[in-house]
């Protein structure tokens, strides 16, 4: 009977790692953004061992898919490599840094501070939400001098994209900060990557979700060492997650080479206002500053974000009208 437990127990783990694989490789979030929460609201596993899961997992989430987006030509791998630097380093301090909050239990601020940042990023974004190729800004000194360009085929749109990228320096910034989140909460941060890519450098939606998923495994890599030398890493945990999201990935980038760039945005709106609202109710609650259960906290999430993904779509729609 224990085996055959263990057996569904691993088999029932692997499916909530494909379905963060999927939805990772998809918006260049990495599985982890969306495996943490499964694994603590629906399978009670502690928030440590959890992250430790989580970067594990998106190591296999970034070998899972930024080979196949390599293959596709759209990563840019220069780009990647040049912002990883500041990432790498943000991760180090970040997975420094959750050890001492863990062992304070000042997890619920981190919640709190991190569903905020969620839900702000989507400011940024949504003006561009409408374009399906940025829109030409002139390069600027760092364009040339870091050389942030680059092209790629575009099989929906049927032709070659041509783009560059600018202030490389404000991207740079936003990567340390992404990686402080990924060491600090056990996830890629592909949320910021993308958002760093996106809005800072104003690179195209393909380019920035596909760099984001080669990133993100050299960010979890790094802080999951420090996760590994302190005993948060469960290898039967973190087996089942990897083997999840590997298969997870590999659908995804299946799927994103044959959609538009808007329809990945809209699902990077709806991940984003759905873990932002989560993160803040379940830092309150970890805090008792609230009372509600876990069921509650995630369906009012999803009230949120569904309202929010309506909101957003009715007046772009409307911008577009107001366009024509």
């Amino acid at each position: 009977m224990s085996i055959t437990l263990a057996l569904f127990s691993f088999l029932s783990i692997l499916v909530a790692g494909f379905f963060a694989g999927l939805l990772g490789s998809l918006t260049g979030l990495g599985g982890g953004s969306v495996l943490v929460p499964l694994l603590t609201i629906f399978y009670g596993v502690p928030i440590i061992f959890a992250t430790g899961a989580s970067l594990i997992s998106t190591i296999a989430t970034s070998a899972g898919s930024a080979s196949a987006y390599v293959k596709e030509k759209i990563s840019n791998i220069k780009i990647g490599v040049g912002l990883e630097v500041a990432t790498t380093s943000g991760a180090i301090v970040g997975s420094i840094l959750a050890v001492y909050v863990y062992s304070h239990n000042l997890s619920w601020m981190i919640y709190i501070v991190f569903g905020v940042v969620l839900l702000f990023s989507l400011v940024p974004t949504i003006q561009k939400g409408k374009y399906e190729i940025p829109l030409h800004i002139p390069p600027d000194k760092s364009t040339k001098f870091f050389q942030l360009s680059g092209s790629y085929h575009d099989k929906k749109l049927k032709k070659t994209v041509t783009y560059h990228g600018i202030r490389w320096w404000y991207g740079e910034l936003v990567m340390f900060f992404a990686g402080l989140i990924s060491g600090l909460l056990g996830i890629g941060s592909g949320a910021l990557k993308v958002l760093g890519m996106d809005w800072a450098m104003n690179l195209p939606m393909k380019v920035t979700t596909t760099t984001s998923n080669f990133m993100i495994g050299i960010t979890a890599a790094t802080g999951s060492s420090i996760y590994w030398s302190e005993g948060y890493i469960q290898p039967f945990l973190a087996a089942a997650t990897a083997m999840g999201v590997v298969i997870g990935s590999f659908v995804g980038t299946k799927v994103l080479v044959r959609i538009t760039s808007q329809n990945i945005r809209w699902i990077f709106f709806g991940v984003l206002s759905f873990l932002g609202v989560e993160m803040v109710l379940r830092g309150l609650k970890n805090d008792n500053l609230i009372h509600v259960s876990s069921e509650a906290t995630l369906i009012l999430s999803l009230i949120f974000s569904v309202l929010l993904i309506a909101g957003l779509y009715f007046k772009m729609k409307g911008s577009v009208t107001d366009v024509k």
